[in-house]
């Protein structure tokens, strides 16, 4: 990934560890995975850190289409970030 602008959208309790619903951020051209991204969000806060600490309990869409961890981010312009949704 490029050096450009990402929306990254948080839901449920993902947002409430981090405080905040969204964020445009500009990740390294390092950061081209899912699992990249959030390891590189989980450096960028205490509450990131929170959000992110077992990876096993965010799922991920990236331009609006669920993702794995190992999906690239190439030409992605918003990354949402939730728990795991059940029916009921």
């Amino acid at each position: 990934m490029s050096s450009t602008s990402l929306t990254v959208l948080y839901f449920a309790w993902v947002k409430e560890k981090i405080g905040c619903g969204a964020e445009d951020v500009c990740p390294p051209a390092s950061v081209e995975t899912v699992a990249a991204l959030m390891d590189w969000l989980a450096g960028r806060s205490p509450g990131h850190a929170a959000a992110f600490a077992d990876r096993t309990l965010v799922k991920a869409a990236v331009d609006q289409v669920h993702a794995l961890p190992y999906a690239r981010l190439d030409g992605a312009r918003e990354v949402a970030f939730f728990p795991p949704v059940t029916g009921g």
